[in-house]
């Protein structure tokens, strides 16, 4: 892996964009549908922007994966509610960390990993 010199500011928060949004928009679609719908937006974010497009895209990929706010929103979530006793507040309070822990950790990652140029 090759770190660049230098990580543009509004690359981050360009990115960051794409994974926040795909992230919010997981809980109402599945996982598949949320990257069908996402990514030709993120691509033409990108381009947009002068980017390339391979980190949106894994940014898109990455946020539709993270569904932890809601328990209707991947399968095992629901799977798990019952069972485990959980409230469906329960998703939210704890999820929310985690998503922003995602968020935070993700982003310089995903533009450190996948070039902008």
């Amino acid at each position: 892996m090759v770190v660049r010199d230098r990580i543009d500011a509004a690359a981050l928060g360009a990115v960051a964009l794409i994974l926040a949004a795909a992230m919010a928009v997981t809980p109402f679609l599945n996982n598949a549908a949320t990257v069908l719908v996402m990514a030709p937006i993120a691509a033409t974010f990108a381009g947009d922007l002068g980017y390339r497009p391979e980190a949106f895209l894994m940014a898109t990929a990455v946020g539709a994966g993270c569904d932890f706010l809601t328990p209707i929103g991947h399968q095992c979530n629901t799977l798990v509610m019952g069972p485990g006793g959980y409230k469906f507040s329960d998703y939210a309070r704890l999820g929310a960390p985690l998503s922003l822990l995602v968020l935070l950790v993700g982003t310089p990652l995903i533009v450190a990993v996948w070039p902008m140029h």
